[in-house]
């Protein structure tokens, strides 16, 4: 038998933006053996690929996976987008390294995990990154995973949840367990500088940490201190301390938020490019949707976020501090219209998952303020929510830079089980043919140049070697699509939506999505990818 697996006739994107070009794919093993006119070739199996699209399988560049991987380690709705690597651990928030039983982020906290291997009773029960990647291993998941290690999940290990700034002290240790998380297989390091504790660091802490990270060869991924009102001090924040280690670095999901700040794009993007023009390796991801994602207790006031989640659910619980949390919030100005709860944890707060605040205002008859303390109360401050703070006109100034590649800013998920509880933003189930479809229908990018920016380009910027690319000697990650059916159909009411169109995908040359559904008897070959 010549091959394992064999696309015959296949459109081939080879993920450098070169030219479509038709050809038979041959797959041996893990790798690509072969290109070319191979009519007379046996394989074990054999897609007829004519009119179909094949192209290296695409790479998330900002997901949330790390702690959902174990729990369902087929990975649905990635699968079914075409995704076959994720790079973990983002926002500052990572599932290791974990000293003193640091508390994970809340979505992952809520669930409970295979033991590690070894141990007996729930996790999460592991502590370093060689702990979790031995966690990992043993779930077998069905597409690879890179994992960087989160600056708020050491830094809540070695001084908790303190709101304050580091100590020379800390910083040494926090930059020894970083250190030791790179050893073991961390790629790089995250920073999430609007949550808690990394709100409290300064940037000679993050500097600090950098350095440690760039001299054992990893990359820097942040979450920049503000997207909003000061965005470009932000931006500045981050270009300096790429001068000053030059480490190679990714802007988290560029974004301006705020109406106010809709006009600082220009701005915002000409600071990246004028650092890129002098040499600098930076690059930036983007979902392709107007509303963020993240807890809903990300909006109570300073003084009742410091501490973390101890100190929120105190002050909650204290009449008098809630009545304060409930004024505060209604002075603030935001508009209840555009904010939405997501996933919620009780009947009474479920019902409001696709409703926004405004909505539940109505139905409970309460101010702004009352609502949010009520269901953050209910929930013990474990409520998603979805902010609507950007402009369409933006996000396609965005999309349209070459340097700029798709994150879902999502955990994997899937419409069963576990995860099936939780009301995800769309974007878990639909951002890569969404991705795709803005830069190809409302941007005019040449398909060979969208499909580099899913593939090869996050391959190069996070420096994976053999992936994103469909080449000979490269690892079997292929996906397979019909271009006129592959499209996102998740929304906000409906987020547990698969993507549609994608044929067929391989992960290390195993064919894991056939026939546009999961293929649960192919062997499961996902990787934690460890840096070259």
């Amino acid at each position: 038998m010549d091959f394992d697996f064999l696309f015959r006739g296949a459109t081939v994107f080879d993920g450098t933006g070169a030219q479509t070009f038709t050809a038979d794919v041959g797959v041996r093993g893990e790798t690509i053996a072969a290109i070319g006119d191979l009519a007379q070739a046996e394989a074990r199996e054999a897609r007829d690929a004519r009119g179909l699209w094949l192209m290296p399988g695409l790479i998330d560049a900002h997901t949330h996976s790390d702690a959902f991987l174990l729990l369902e380690p087929m990975c649905p709705s990635k699968l079914a987008q075409g995704v076959t690597t994720e790079i973990g651990g983002q926002c500052g928030g990572s599932a290791a390294p974990r000293l003193n039983g640091a508390r994970l982020p809340s979505d992952w906290e809520a669930q409970t995990y295979p033991p590690r291997p070894g141990h007996t009773g729930p996790g999460p029960n592991w502590d370093t990154v060689a702990d979790y990647r031995a966690c990992l291993e043993a779930a077998r998941p069905a597409t690879n995973l890179i994992l960087f290690a989160g600056h708020n999940t050491i830094r809540k290990g070695v001084m908790g949840d303190a709101p304050r700034a580091a100590t020379a002290d800390e910083i040494a240790r926090m930059a020894r367990v970083l250190e030791q998380a790179l050893d073991e297989g961390a790629w790089g390091m995250t920073t999430g500088l609007i949550y808690h504790p990394g709100v409290h660091s300064t940037p000679e802490e993050v500097l600090a940490l950098a350095t440690a990270c760039a001299r054992r060869g990893g990359m820097y991924a942040t979450h920049m201190r503000s997207e909003s009102d000061r965005l470009l001090e932000a931006i500045d924040e981050v270009l300096g301390l790429v001068r000053a280690t030059g480490i190679r670095a990714q802007i988290s999901h560029l974004k301006t938020t705020g109406r106010a700040n809709w006009p600082k794009a220009e701005a915002a993007l000409a600071k990246i490019e004028a650092a890129r023009d002098a040499g600098l390796w930076l690059h930036s991801d983007r979902y392709p949707y107007l509303s963020s994602g993240t807890d809903l207790d990300i909006i109570l006031p300073d003084w009742a976020s410091a501490g973390g989640n101890a100190a929120i659910l105190t002050h909650l619980d204290d009449p008098d501090d809630a009545r304060r949390i409930a004024r505060e919030l209604d002075a603030s100005g935001r508009d209840p219209a555009t904010v939405m709860v997501g996933g919620a944890w009780t009947p009474e707060t479920r019902a409001l998952s696709g409703k926004t605040v405004a909505e539940a205002m109505e139905a409970w008859g309460c101010s702004f303020g009352e609502c949010v303390v009520r269901i953050l109360r209910a929930d013990r401050s474990r409520t998603g929510a979805f902010f609507f703070g950007m402009c369409e006109e933006n996000l396609l100034k965005i999309l349209a830079r070459p340097w700029v590649m798709p994150g879902s800013d999502a955990s994997l998920r899937a419409p069963w089980g576990p995860l099936g509880r939780d009301w995800p933003h769309p974007r878990a189930y639909g951002t890569h043919p969404r991705f795709f479809r803005t830069l190809t229908e409302r941007l005019g990018v040449a398909p060979e140049e969208a499909i580099r920016r899913m593939t090869g380009l996050p391959a190069q910027a996070f420096g994976i070697p053999k992936r994103g690319l469909v080449k000979e000697g490269c690892f079997a990650d292929l996906t397979l699509v019909d271009p006129a059916a592959w499209r996102d159909t998740a929304d906000y009411a409906r987020p547990h939506r698969f993507a549609t169109g994608v044929d067929t995908v391989l992960v290390n040359g195993s064919p894991v999505f056939m026939g546009g559904q999961l293929n649960p008897s192919a062997p499961r070959r996902g990787r934690f990818l460890e840096r070259a």
